[in-house]
């Protein structure tokens, strides 16, 4: 389970010369609240730098909010993120994977940072290294991946430790077909073993194949939270995209 209640995320910036900068305060996030269950999954979606990625970020604990809270499996996260990170798994478009290691090496390194036994480690790895196909290529130093196999590593590094809430930063950005197909059917297995799934995007076609509940964030706010049902029923325009930006504008 994920609640957020009044999320606000702010930064100051500064602008102007010398003697006559000003300091200037934006709202990236502001005052967001949503509730995501488990077995359902739940689609930020909005247009790039609406503030999905930051919304992610602070429910991961990965940055701190300036005001209001976020629940994570019973946790708040300004009281106990390290207990928060435990509990989740994050997957971004970015891969961020040392070069000089390979898929085994990764994903044992991260299996030890969980604190997984030797046992489980390897039972977890070898089932995730099957289901995404990593083991042609389980050896080879990431520094010789392509994009698509150094995704696959990270799914099974946001895996590993079987995590009960799992959030996907726009997963499949620049990907191929057959990698963005893999990652849509674990995010439809995490959903049937009853985890607590939010994955951000802006392409309508990823939140028609996986939505059960929506909201859309324009410009650090949220303009629409219901099910994917509703929105659908509710369409005024002739497809998914059109309504997607015709509540944008409106808003």
């Amino acid at each position: 389970m994920i609640q957020l209640n009044n999320l606000t995320k702010s930064f100051t910036t500064k602008t102007g010369k010398g003697f006559k900068k000003e300091t200037k305060t934006v709202n990236a996030v502001n005052d967001v609240s949503f509730e995501c269950k488990p077995g359902r999954i739940f689609s930020l979606l909005g247009a790039n730098g609406a503030g999905k990625t930051t919304t992610l970020r602070m429910i991961a604990g990965i940055i701190n909010p300036t005001s209001g809270t976020a629940i994570v499996d019973g946790i708040n996260i300004s009281e106990g993120s390290d207990q928060v990170k435990k509990r989740i798994g994050f997957l971004t478009g970015s891969t961020g994977l040392y070069e000089r290691l390979n898929p085994d090496e990764t994903i044992d390194f991260f299996g030890k940072l969980y604190q997984l036994s030797d046992a489980a480690l390897k039972e977890r790895k070898e089932y995730l290294f099957e289901k995404l196909g990593i083991n042609e290529f389980r050896k080879k130093r990431m520094g010789q991946m392509s994009t698509g196999m150094k995704q696959k590593v990270s799914i099974a590094r946001t895996l590993i430790h079987d995590p009960e809430v799992l959030i996907f930063d726009e997963p499949t950005s620049g990907l191929d077909v057959i990698t963005a197909e893999s990652i849509i059917e674990l995010i439809r297995e995490s959903k049937t073993d009853n985890k607590t799934v939010i994955f951000s995007s802006h392409i309508m076609s990823e939140v028609d194949l996986l939505c059960d509940d929506l909201a859309i964030i324009n410009k650090g706010s949220i303009i629409y939270n219901d099910s994917f049902e509703n929105f659908k029923r509710d369409m005024k325009a002739p497809n998914l995209t059109q309504e997607f930006i015709n509540r944008v504008k409106e808003a």
